[in-house]
């Protein structure tokens, strides 16, 4: 079994503050035909009151993404920590507990129990955790249902219901325990498209009261809403600045550039080292006075600028700002480890040699 790391995916600053913090996450699972690697390397954190979607191709590792942070699966090597619990050291038992009162789930296939009303499956995770007053519990679920429209269906069987009500009473049950956190996977995979408008308006909202909300999605219009869209890709998470910085390439072309661009850190006033090209992500970088060649004209690169060099030593002309700059960069190497592995992606980057996310 090989767990050669791709490039590093994002911690973002200010890790150590995260909610969920996913932290060199490998995920191998044995075949008959030998071992598959469904998560590689991941590093990731999500602060409180993010809405961060996740979205990628079929069989990418999305859902094997979101059930390390639900604990309903567990890392091969790495650590999850998820609202300063580590779930790797959780027995089963405790998992479950735990899950009960830091995470409401949301599935695709809704997953109410048939043989209870709308009410009796929005109580269950109250009876289950024995979060609430016995006393309270059926009017907290009543109010759960007037939320999200359903108190006038709140004695039906679920198989009365549509599959857009279905879905909003499992969010009104995710909801139950008043979990920090909620997980939707595929949530409107199932929906027509005024419902599944409706499903994320009820998202939108409770992100803004406060919850923290992880959604898995194919359709990018609903992923775009978030704050931060991820894109995983063959087991690995795109540096979030490459998926902003080059929305038009293919997660395969993302892929490419995520393995061979570096992150560095530069003091004010630090000179870039020599590079091909450089992304970014935070501060500035300013050019200096004196110029590579006589008529080559320099403009400052503020955050989500990008831009290619002819020559590695022409980077030197540029120095951080008054704050520092934060940037993606390539060196040589790895510009022509680049144009061997994607000579594609190399020739559409040159094509524009640079832009502004």
């Amino acid at each position: 079994m090989s767990l050669a790391a791709p490039a590093r995916a994002l911690i973002q600053p200010g890790a150590e503050e995260a909610l969920i913090l996913l932290k060199g996450v490998w995920k191998v699972f044995k075949m008959p035909s030998g071992t598959f690697e469904a998560l590689k390397n991941i590093n990731l954190s999500i602060r409180a009151g993010e809405f961060v979607s996740v979205t990628g191709k079929s069989g990418s590792g999305k859902s094997t993404l979101v059930n390390m942070i639900t604990g309903i699966d567990r890392p091969t090597r790495g650590e999850v920590r998820v609202n300063g619990t580590l779930l790797n050291t959780l027995s089963e038992g405790a998992l479950s507990v735990w899950r009960g009162h830091n995470l409401g789930i949301v599935f695709q296939f809704f997953q109410l129990l048939p043989m209870l009303s709308v009410l009796e499956n929005v109580m269950l995770p109250m009876d289950f955790c024995n979060r609430y007053d016995p006393a309270e519990r059926e009017s907290r679920a009543m109010d759960l249902l007037k939320m999200v429209g359903l108190e006038k269906v709140a004695h039906k069987l679920p198989a009365a219901l549509s599959g857009g009500q279905q879905q909003c009473a499992a969010i009104a049950r995710a909801l139950a325990n008043d979990p920090p956190i909620l997980v939707a996977d595929e949530p409107t995979g199932n929906l027509d498209s005024r419902t599944a408008a409706h499903v994320m308006a009820i998202f939108t909202d409770l992100v803004a009261h406060g919850k923290t909300l992880v959604m898995v999605t194919h359709d990018l219009s609903l992923a775009q809403q978030a704050h931060r869209v991820l894109v995983i890709s063959d087991g690995e998470l795109i540096h979030p600045a490459i998926v902003a910085t080059w929305p038009h390439l293919s997660h395969a072309a993302m892929r490419h550039l995520n393995r061979h661009l570096h992150d560095l850190r530069l003091p004010p006033g630090a000179e870039l080292p020599p590079s091909r090209g450089v992304l970014v992500l935070e501060g500035s970088l300013q050019p200096g006075t004196t110029r590579p060649r006589p008529r080559l004209h320099l403009e400052p690169l503020a955050a989500g600028a990008w831009h290619l060099f002819e020559r590695p030593e022409e980077a030197g002309h540029f120095r951080a700002g008054p704050e520092g700059a934060w940037v993606l960069r390539w060196d040589e190497s790895a510009w022509e480890r680049l144009r061997q592995d994607a000579p594609d992606v190399v020739t559409t980057l040159q094509s524009h040699r640079g832009g502004q996310a």
